[in-house]
């Protein structure tokens, strides 16, 4: 009995000792809870309608890019976040998590870069639904923010383990993910918050609520 739990032991260890291994667990923990989550949710063809219109949104926002990174390094768009943290400030984060989910497939399907499962995992499904954490803060600067600071951490893991190879000589993997996501995400952001500053949003949100009670 002993020399099992020793050899079980000594199994865990040599698991967990792979940081590959770990974020994987991570990534595929963080769906898991999301898939649970997204059964609880309640459609009506309004919803559907909705998220359809803020993914194809957010599309046509992302084919605007004011400026690419190389190496599959991401891009800067036109505020193509904004329509799902809209989704996100009205019907709550559950609701931004599923749309998030969404675009990031649909992005998968049409827009691949692909070097690994894992990768895929944290380039795509993840990052796009950690945006709609924004539902959760009713200051939408600060929502917005934290929602794509979430998506900037999984870009960077990906950017770490998968593009460090890319990474100019001399340069760290760690120092390369964080110029090359912070610049296209932090651009992402900076673009949101103008626009989300300067839009009706207040009274966007507000029509869209006062429809969602009523019916």
């Amino acid at each position: 009995m002993s020399n099992f739990l020793a050899t079980l032991g000594e199994n865990f260890k040599t698991l967990f000792s792979n940081p590959l291994t770990i974020i994987t667990l991570i990534g595929c923990a963080i769906l898991l809870i999301a898939f649970i989550k997204f059964k609880s949710l309640k459609f009506d063809s309004k919803l559907i309608a909705r998220i359809g219109l803020a993914i194809a949104l957010a599309f046509i926002l992302d084919m605007i890019k004011i400026y690419t990174l190389p190496n599959g390094g991401g891009s800067i768009s036109l505020g193509s976040m904004v329509p799902i943290l809209l989704l996100s400030f009205i019907y709550g984060p559950s609701i931004g998590l599923f749309t998030g989910f969404l675009f990031g497939v649909f992005k998968l399907i049409l827009d691949p870069y692909i070097l690994n499962p894992i990768q895929v995992l944290f380039d795509y499904p993840l990052p796009f639904m950690a945006v709609g954490i924004a539902g959760f803060f009713k200051n939408k600067y600060i929502g917005a923010s934290i929602g794509m600071f979430l998506r900037f951490i999984s870009h960077f893991i990906s950017g770490v383990i998968f593009f460090g190879s890319y990474a100019p000589e001399g340069m760290s993997p760690i120092i390369y993910s964080l110029v090359v996501n912070g610049s296209a995400v932090g651009g992402e952001l900076l673009i949101c918050l103008v626009l989300l500053a300067f839009l009706p949003i207040e009274r966007l949100i507000k029509t869209l609520k006062t429809n969602v009670i009523s019916s």
